[in-house]
């Protein structure tokens, strides 16, 4: 089964733990969350962190299919949520009868090296597209995430790491039969 997500901690390592550093350096983003007795607050600040765009490539990275996925605490109950948006084939009633297409050409999402792109506004000018998306919400179990601290400190770093390795993991028993079944 194909990974959904997974830790780079060789690059981490090699690059001088951008991950550790850039916990500390986003310390005030946790003040909301020390002395919680929830984890859900806490770990949605590391994944957030983990998978931030200008740590590129992220300390958490994601295949190729999954344009995003995003930890939210649910509003209703507290829970944690993960919502991800994934790249999907045209669905059968778009992909089986292409009468509908008129001849003008219709294309899906543009790939280079195995990635999926948004199309290039020149692409838009000339080639209209339509890309399906997979929108997935789905809770998430919290028995394994660690506690949160009673503020910043040394253990922070740790238990950062230690809530996002807890948090790869769920999202890969979650999204990864349909992450499967999405590249068969």
């Amino acid at each position: 089964m194909p990974s959904v997500a997974w830790i780079d901690r060789q690059y981490d390592r090699e690059s001088g733990g951008r991950f550790a550093a850039h916990v500390v350096a986003a310390g005030k983003e946790f003040a909301h969350c020390w002395g919680d007795v929830s984890p859900v607050g806490f770990a949605c600040v590391a994944w957030r962190l983990a998978t931030a765009p200008h740590l590129d490539p992220g300390y958490v990275r994601l295949h190729r299919r999954v344009l995003s996925a995003e930890c939210v605490r649910n509003e209703w109950d507290g829970s944690l949520t993960v919502q991800a948006r994934l790249v999907a084939p045209w669905p059968e009633a778009l992909a089986g009868d292409r009468v509908w297409q008129q001849d003008r050409g219709w294309r899906g999402w543009p790939e280079t090296f195995g990635q999926f792109l948004q199309p290039s506004q020149e692409e838009l000018s000339r080639v209209p597209h339509v890309r399906s998306t997979l929108s997935v919400d789905a809770p998430v179990p919290l028995g394994a995430l660690p506690p949160v601290p009673d503020g910043p400190g040394p253990a922070m770093v740790d238990l950062a790491e230690r809530a996002v390795t807890v948090l790869v993991r769920e999202v890969n028993e979650l999204l990864g039969p349909m992450l499967t079944r999405l590249e068969a």
